[in-house]
Parts: C-alpha cells; structure tokens; sequence
C-alpha cells in the first residue's frame, strides 16, 4: 500500500514539475492579452465619445509604451552588488555559493563595462560620433 503511495506521488512530482513551466507561461499569456484586450476595449470606448479627431491622435500618443534605452552601468553595479551578497551569504552558509556569487560578481563588470563602452544616450552617442569624425 505505502509503496503504491510512494510510486504514485514519484510520478504526479515528474508530471508536475514537467508542466509547471507550461502552466506559468499560459498563465502569463493569459493576463497579459487580457489586459491588453482591456486597454484597446478603454481605448475604443473614449474614442467613441470625442468629438474632435485629433483628441483621439492625442489619445492613441499617450497610450504608446515609451521604451527608455537599458542602463548598462546602472544594471552591472546592481548585478555585481548581488553577486557580492551571494558570495557573503556562501562564506557564512552553503558554500557552492561563493563561486555562484564570483560568477554573478564577474557578470556585474561585464554589465557594467559594456556600459561605457555602448553609449545609451544622446549626448554621449553625439560625443562618440565627433571623436569617430574627428579621426
């Protein structure tokens, strides 16, 4: 009896942890397109009760995701603070966890090299293109 037990919950584990990806994936899908359905369904419902057009071009502007460039530096200081916690916690606790935090550490510079070198703004896009020019 306690064998069956055993047997049937060593296979529903498997099965779980084989569909659990599936099942946070669908889920994600899920509320994102139905929140997505939702903003479009506001959009339409405003737009029906403007009179003037070019309310709705203002409408549809402030609907439009602004995408900011990504902060190389900014994210590698936080990834090398995180790598360094890592490391602390593996000196006081499990020790795998050092070389995890060293190789989240070293993943940090590389972050925040990349930073300097790949300008994400205006101003230092223009900067680099005079010194290219200048050559």
């Amino acid at each position: 009896m306690i064998d069956n037990l055993a047997h049937v919950m060593g296979v529903l584990t498997g099965w779980v942890a084989i569909l659990m990806p599936v099942l946070l994936f669908w889920v994600i899908f899920h509320f994102k397109t139905k929140e997505e359905i939702k903003k479009y369904d506001s959009i339409l419902e405003i737009a029906k009760n403007l009179d003037d057009p070019s309310d709705v071009e203002d409408l549809l502007e402030n609907f439009k995701e602004n995408k900011k460039p990504i902060d190389y530096r900014r994210t590698g200081v936080i990834t090398i603070f995180v790598g360094l916690g890592l490391f602390l916690f593996g000196l006081v606790n499990i020790a795998i966890l050092k070389g995890v935090g060293l190789l989240v550490v070293c993943i940090g510079f590389g972050s925040l090299v990349a930073g300097y070198i790949y300008p994400n703004n205006s101003h230092e896009i223009a900067e680099a293109v005079e010194k290219f020019e200048k050559k």
